[in-house]
């Protein structure tokens, strides 16, 4: 039997074993806000809940919804599984375009979700390209486009301070040089700073506000520790490197997969979205929007919000009542990805606040996330319910995905640009 007819079969297996576990359990509220009642864990055995859209895109003019008073529109099509971007001083956008690497599956369960992932073009051939795109002539559409940087492996994070261009690979911190307006960089990446592939492989990276430092925040390899401890070390943290010195550090800890991260001008906080653990149940935990303190530590992999996860070993050292505690729970299993802070007014009728690309669950019976969101902020502080931007990214049937929001980034023109990367799409948002 192939290995693609196995996975197939196994992938069935899966969801039948979802549709049987979940036929009655009723409506499951979402789980949101700085004080969320999280639903008791329920353990799902040795197949947990599977279920993803089949990768579709969109065809002709359908796009996604835009909130009351916003219009949205293309900003580049074509490209290959967009995922980061970064704004250069001359409004260029930087686009990394890459995504997860083929592994090889160690159980049934990893069959199936292999062969789910692949099936939502999770998954598969990385383009490995940083490619450039430029807005010439102003209309909100770019007609100029780069291969700007290739062969660098699953780019993600990137940061221009001065004269050298900082990537976040899943493999390295990178630095290239970088002349003003240049629509190519050939020469090769100086390695920086040694990072682990594998697992969750985005690299994201932010700069201090005085250029000094840059924080590059790596998720873990497994859901809960499932390699053994020595496998994670260096890994669920955000790393802060010194780049005089050349020297890093842990900045902070006990985070799943922390992916985006923005300042909050009020306070001058981190600020940072975490993927939580899965197998738990549909709600159990939420990920989460949270400020980030130089020596914290967030729970993963002992405990989740102040509760203790029984299926790992605990460390004394680490006790639940003595860990950091999340600000703002953004719902279960959405895979919050991007995060991009918005001053008041960037949007009409949005107030201060962070935008949020939610590329979407896959470990839980109802799909949540296949959105980009927002949360307003008062006082340096997350507050109320979250309001969407960009929606309908599912058929009504759930069964296809017409595109997945990562990463969001402000334009040099004040509009909010998002990559989706099953649409091939940069989104670009405005007031109508």
């Amino acid at each position: 039997m192939s290995d693609s007819i196995f996975a197939s079969i196994v992938a069935a297996v899966g969801a039948a074993a979802v549709a049987i576990r979940h036929r009655n359990d009723g409506p499951r509220p979402a789980v949101y806000g700085k004080a969320p009642v999280i639903p008791a864990a329920k353990a799902q055995g040795s197949i947990p809940t599977l279920k993803m859209p089949s990768a579709r895109g969109w065809e002709g003019d359908h796009k996604p919804t835009p909130a009351a008073g916003l219009q949205v529109n293309a900003f580049a099509r074509g490209l290959d599984h967009p995922r980061h971007m970064h704004v250069l001083p001359n409004g260029d956008v930087l686009v990394a375009e890459s995504m997860g690497e083929d592994g090889k599956p160690r159980d049934l369960f990893g069959h199936a979700m292999s062969a789910t992932m692949k099936r939502a073009r999770a998954s598969g051939n990385s383009p490995n390209r940083i490619t450039l795109l430029r807005d010439a002539d102003g209309d909100g559409i770019a007609e100029i486009r780069h291969a700007f940087i290739e062969g660098v492996r699953q780019p993600f994070g990137m940061v221009l301070l001065g004269n050298t261009l900082y990537v976040g690979a899943s493999d390295a911190l990178l630095a290239y040089p970088y002349e003003a307006g240049a629509t190519r960089i050939t020469a090769p990446g100086k390695k920086l700073m040694d990072l682990k592939p594998g697992g969750h492989w985005t690299r994201n990276l932010i700069a201090s506000k005085d250029g000094s430092k840059l924080y590059v925040a790596v998720g873990s390899l497994s859901n809960i520790e499932d390699a053994g401890p020595e496998a994670e070390i260096d890994r669920a943290c955000i790393h802060e490197f010194d780049i005089a010195t050349g020297t890093s550090r842990i900045f902070a800890g006990g985070l799943r997969n922390p992916v985006g991260m923005a300042w909050e001008p009020t306070t001058g906080a981190l600020w940072t979205v975490v993927n939580e653990r899965d197998g738990l149940g549909d709600e159990t935990p939420p990920d989460y929007l949270t400020s980030v303190r130089d020596g914290g530590f967030y729970g993963w992999p002992y405990s989740y919000w102040g509760v203790v996860d029984d299926r790992v070993t605990q460390n004394p050292a680490r006790p639940a009542s003595k860990q950091d505690h999340p600000d703002y729970a953004l719902g279960g299993h959405t895979a919050s990805l991007g995060l991009c802070h918005l001053p008041a007014g960037t949007l009409p009728g949005f107030p201060a606040g962070m935008a949020i690309g939610q590329h979407g669950s896959w470990n839980r019976s109802k799909l949540s996330g296949y959105k980009m969101t927002f949360v307003a902020f008062e006082n340096g502080k997350p507050v109320g319910l979250p309001r969407d931007i960009l929606t309908d990214f599912l058929s009504p049937d759930e069964k296809y995905a017409y595109g997945r929001p990562v990463g969001v980034a402000l334009a040099a023109d004040n509009a909010v640009l998002m990559a989706d990367d099953v649409g091939d799409v940069i989104w670009r948002v405005t007031g109508a």
